[in-house]
This record gives structure tokens, sequence and C-alpha cells, in this order.
């Protein structure tokens, strides 16, 4: 069954306002569909103090939260953005920060083949392997040989150069619901292999649109992709 992605993006919308509003720090993601209680967030304290490293001279933030990834990568816009700056300023990290934001609809970018295999990722987003009519089962996003077409605007030739991705937890606790359901699992047993699969490097953050705020504080100009 695809990910209806309309779908995903209005109930996230309707179940973040619903917790601000509430003033709870749990998610209310998994509520809203049919009144089920909220994942719980992690017991251990949220780790924000990646927030401190932005001290480049120029930072911006890319919002992935509803990037539609049928039509390829985003991800050129960040190696367009850190291109131009060398070139014009040659500048590059830590003078340069650069920040993808990945909520619902982007979200497999943020994890590995495993993950991409085991529940279809593939077929439910309807990514196809590069050059082929297949249903992609691993993460077309994450890396590919030197001298590749796109080889340069990677998920890891993006960290490369200095690049934090960070994961929405709300957006994380909707798809494990939306996989438990697909695949007859637990919830939280498939949360919990979700939260396994990120690739190295990626934060959780409790949501998405707190983290755009945060960074913003902290001098990020800001692009939605």
């Amino acid at each position: 069954m695809a990910v209806d992605r309309r779908r995903f993006v209005a109930t996230l919308v309707t179940a973040g306002a619903a917790g601000l509003a509430a003033g709870s720090a749990a998610p209310a993601l998994a509520a809203a569909a049919d009144g089920d209680p909220p994942s719980p967030l992690p017991a251990e304290p949220w780790d924000l103090s990646w927030l401190d490293t932005l001290k480049g001279k120029h930072k911006q933030v890319f919002d992935c939260a509803n990037s539609d990834l049928t039509k390829g990568t985003p991800l050129v816009v960040v190696r367009n953005f850190l291109d131009a700056h060398k070139t014009v300023f040659g500048l590059e990290h830590p003078a340069i920060d650069t920040i993808v934001g990945i909520a619902v609809d982007a979200f497999p970018m943020n994890v590995g083949d495993a993950v991409w295999a085991r529940y279809a990722l593939g077929e439910r987003w309807k990514i196809k392997e590069p050059g082929s009519d297949a249903w992609a089962t691993r993460n077309v996003f994450l890396d590919a040989p030197a001298g590749a077409p796109g080889a340069n605007m990677t998920v890891r030739a993006m960290q490369a150069r200095g690049t934090l991705f960070w994961q929405c937890n709300n957006a994380l606790n909707f798809v494990a619901r939306q996989l438990a359901t697909a695949t007859q699992r637990t919830q939280d047993e498939v949360r919990a292999d979700l939260l396994r699969g990120l690739n190295p490097g990626v934060r959780l953050v409790p949501a998405h649109t707190m983290a755009v705020g945060l960074v913003q504080e902290r001098g990020c100009t800001y692009e939605k992709l």
C-alpha cells in the first residue's frame, strides 16, 4: 500500500497544533487518527547540543518535510548552495553550515538499506531504482560510486561537506504506526527498528517545526524544498 503523502502531512499539522496547544511534550500523532495513545518520547534527555556548533559565517536550513522524492533528490539544492559559496567566497564548512530537516515525505532519505528492504520503502514511496522500472530496495539517495551521475549530491556527499540531517520524532512515530499496521507488528517494535536504522549522524529532534525555529534563532536562513 502506497504512502498517502497528503494524509501524512495533514495529520502531522493537525496533531502538532493540538500538541502545542495542550502544552504537552509527548507527540499527539498516534492519537490524532483514532484515539490510540501516542508513542512516548525517548526516555533519555534530548541532545540538542549540536545547535551550539552552528557558528559558520553563512548558515542555512533546508526544509525537506514535504519534499517529493519521486521527483529525484532535493539535495541538488544543498549542493548548489555549497558550491556557490565555495566559488564566490572560497568558503566551506565550518565557515558554512547547512542543515537538512526531514519529516514524513522525505523520511526514506534518513534510513539505511536494511530498512528500505524490510519495509518496502521504495514501493510505498513510489521510488524506483535509477534506470529501472523496479521499486528500489535500497536507499538510492544515500551514496553513489565516485564519478556516477549525482554522486556529488548524495546524503553521504553532503555529510562529508558538513551538512547535518535531522529526523522529526513526531514524523518517525507516524511512519512507525503506518508500517506497523502494514506489517502486523507493534508500533513500538517498528519504531525501535527505525531508530536503529537511521543513517549515522542523523539527529532525532522532538518536532520538525521546533527545530526549524531553534536553528533560525541561531542565525540560519531558511529555504523550503
